[in-house]
């Protein structure tokens, strides 16, 4: 079985990251976790902050914040001492969907699940805008697992 969880720092992503750190261990299964940043993950003002004050573009400053969120993930994952675990990031520099990207990553290593956390969005935002956990749910090659 091959596991891929995908995290975006929040709270419920940790939990998803840990359940798929947990189910790797007991499985002795592969263990990919990947991070799709893009620009609507932070905003302008903030990624024209941080390019300014670190001197670096804004596709290097998501970069940083990309490797920022796969580092806490990598912390959450240590204490289970799984042997195979790769981490990836992935970047959208235009309105891109990290759904996609998430399906693309399942397809491209064969993954048997998809691990992610559920989104806090309210029920008129979730049917306007969706989200990345109900686009997995519909297009994804694999099962799919949401934790709260």
């Amino acid at each position: 079985m091959r596991i891929l969880a995908a995290t975006d720092g929040s709270d419920a992503a940790a939990r998803a990251i840990e359940f798929a750190a947990r189910l790797a261990k007991e499985l002795r299964a592969p263990l990919k976790i990947v991070n799709v940043v893009s620009l609507r993950d932070i905003p302008l003002v903030q990624l024209d902050e941080y390019s300014r004050s670190g001197h670096v573009t804004r596709p290097e400053a998501m970069t940083v914040e990309s490797r920022e969120r796969l580092w806490i993930a990598r912390q959450r994952v240590e204490a289970f001492a799984i042997p195979d675990v790769q981490f990836e990031s992935a970047m959208e520099l235009h309105e891109g969907n990290a759904a996609e990207t998430i399906i693309d990553t399942a397809r491209r290593d064969n993954a048997d699940i998809i691990i992610v956390g559920k989104r806090g969005l309210g029920r008129l935002s979730g049917l306007v805008l969706g989200s990345v956990s109900q686009k997995l749910i519909e297009d994804a090659p694999c099962a799919v697992m949401v934790v709260a």
